[in-house]
């Protein structure tokens, strides 16, 4: 219907390595980095962190709309199978009728 499983696979999968690495980078951050940043270290170090999970909330946002884009697709290619199925339906009794 459009989307192959691959490129939802890859999109899910660039979100989760997204948000995994900035919880990771939380995690060293408020822990083993904490007192060993300089100044100029620790405002790249937490503007990565942001951008990272930005990035991971932007990509979960474009999955979340592509996904609403496919069930409308399927939901109206369901709607049409079904109305042909009533019509034929309906022309294979008017048929037997005669």
């Amino acid at each position: 219907m459009g989307v192959t499983a691959n490129a939802k696979i890859q999109r899910r999968g660039l979100a989760a390595i997204c948000l995994l690495a900035a919880i990771t980078m939380l995690i060293a951050g408020e822990t083993a980095l904490k007192d060993r940043l300089q100044p100029l270290g620790f405002v790249v170090y937490w503007c990565s962190c942001f951008i990272l999970t930005g990035l991971a909330a932007a990509l979960a946002l474009i999955d979340a709309a592509k996904v609403r884009n496919e069930q409308r697709d399927e939901q109206r290619a369901l709607i049409e199978k079904t109305l042909q199925d009533i019509e034929r339906e309906k022309r294979s009794r008017k048929d037997t009728r005669r």
